[in-house]
């Protein structure tokens, strides 16, 4: 850093630090983020909640289906075919109608107890997903494609030694194929093995509708297994539960070796609407639109206010190098809105996050990786977005302009993708190409492929990775801020 510069940019900073109206609308933009966390983490009451189920890394899980088991002793094997799946869907109050649920599941699955969250392995059919096998809540693996039917029956078997469990496919109960083979920790000597059938909600609208499934399975042959076969609705009182359509409810029934099972739930790793009451960091941090507003107006004054009072003659005066005024500006000011973002961010996440706990509000849990860059992220989002404003400062040479300016650009897309009736399409659209995008630095949830979701920024989910729509917002800001350097060299002050 030339001596030259480091005067400029230390006179930019005592001009920063002396106009109080810029010092107060930074602190305002941390207290900001600090108050909403606060409004946030008291507004809601969800004590007495039953308990959201977690899965064996402790992430929350949809576990909820109807079970045909029995205790599995020691090592063994449970083998089936699966001549039918079928699936009914709302179409009105009281109403059902054949459809597809694509991700319903029939087949076989081991599991530590009936207890939700419990390690489990499993293979199944589903409605059209082909045979997967699928364990602990998360890990899926591709078998063959295409649904059951009467023309096309799925034959099924899981294999047990000690804590490894492998899943075979057959079209003729002769030629087995290994679809996976897995290690499930905590099965214990005794666990539970039998038929399951689940039937997940299926994307309704903004929302969701639930379904319910029925299948058929034959040549139920069973080695290790003793006792009597019981059906159980297992999660039946979960709050990631949908329940059944109503009129429906799960059963099964045998009859000449064919045991009917209906079912309704999911086996997969708990999304936004399968628990639309649980919260995230990210609602906790609401406090990130006010503030934005705050340091946009601070970064469009910190240069437009010179325009106005006509010191930006002495400015340019005292430094020849009009890009080093302009840099100069834009460190200084992003620095204090980096500092001041961080610190807001740092104290709101925190306490919002107890508060929602202490008031029985369940909070999608995040590494802490994940929270290290949800608070830089916001923190690089609030500074970058200033120094937006100043380039539009710069080039228009008006307050009032330029903070409109960046309000439209920054502030309206995030409002229009909060807007629940927006299409998804449409939203997913504005938070790929507007500095928008950048809010994706604050997304802690993770769509998955088996799980059939809204999966919009409305729930908390952006299209781009969090530090891509950060580039976003920061293309913007360097080409904005480029523009503005061009311009301040060629016009007179």
């Amino acid at each position: 850093m030339t001596a030259g510069f480091a005067r400029v940019l230390h006179a930019e900073w005592t001009k920063f630090t002396t106009v109080r109206a810029w010092v107060t609308g930074t602190v305002t933009a941390a207290l900001m983020l600090v108050l909403f966390a606060l409004l946030a983490g008291i507004s809601s009451d969800q004590k007495g909640s039953p308990p959201v189920p977690t899965g064996p890394g402790g992430e929350p899980v949809a576990d909820s289906f109807y079970f045909v088991h029995r205790p599995l002793t020691g090592n063994g094997s449970i083998t089936v075919s699966v001549s039918a799946l079928d699936s009914s869907i709302p179409e009105g109050p009281g109403e059902l109608r054949p459809g597809t649920v694509p991700w319903a599941k029939a087949g076989l699955i081991i599991r530590r107890s009936t207890r939700q969250g419990s390690p489990y392995a499993a293979i199944m059919t589903t409605g059209s997903h082909g045979v997967r096998m699928q364990d602990s809540y998360v890990n899926d693996t591709a078998g063959p494609p295409g649904p059951a039917s009467a023309r096309s029956v799925r034959r099924l078997r899981l294999d047990r030694a000690g804590d490894t469990i492998t899943g075979y496919t057959s079209a003729d109960g002769t030629h087995w194929t290994t679809v996976g083979t897995t290690h499930v920790s905590g099965l214990g000597p005794t666990p539970q093995a039998g038929l399951f059938v689940a039937s997940p909600p299926v994307a309704d609208g903004m929302g969701t509708a639930g379904t319910v499934s029925t299948s058929v399975f034959g040549d139920l042959r069973v080695r290790g297994a003793g006792g009597r076969w019981t059906g159980d609705q297992v999660g039946a009182g979960s709050p990631s539960f949908a329940g059944y359509p109503a009129g429906r409810s799960g059963s099964y029934t045998e009859s000449d070796g064919l045991f009917t099972v209906t079912g309704a739930g999911d086996i997969a790793p708990a999304v936004r609407d399968t628990l639309p009451a649980g919260g995230t960091l990210g609602d906790i941090l609401t406090g990130t639109f006010a503030a934005l507003v705050a340091v946009i107006v601070v970064g469009a004054l910190f240069v437009t206010t010179e325009y106005r009072t006509n010191l930006i003659r002495t400015t340019l005066a005292a430094a020849p190098k009009r890009t080093h005024v302009l840099m100069a500006k834009a460190i200084v000011l992003g620095g204090v809105t980096f500092a001041a973002g961080l610190t807001g961010t740092l104290v709101a996440g925190p306490l919002g996050e107890h508060l929602a706990r202490a008031n029985g509000v369940y909070i999608f849990p995040v590494t802490s990786s994940t929270g290290l860059r949800v608070a830089l992220g916001t923190a690089a989002l609030l500074a970058t977005a200033s120094v937006l404003a100043l380039s539009a400062g710069t080039i228009l040479r008006h307050g009032a302009g330029a903070v409109t300016a960046v309000t439209v650009a920054v502030v309206l897309p995030y409002l229009l993708t909060v807007i629940p009736f927006v299409p998804a399409s449409t939203a997913n659209r504005l938070t790929r190409v507007t500095p928008a995008a950048a809010f994706a630095v604050q997304q802690t949830l993770v769509p998955h492929h088996q799980v059939t979701g809204n999966y919009t920024p409305y729930n908390g989910y952006w299209p781009l990775p969090p530090w891509a729509g950060f580039a976003v917002l920061a293309g913007y800001t360097a080409v904005s801020l480029s523009a503005a350097a061009v311009l301040l060299r060629r016009r007179d002050a």
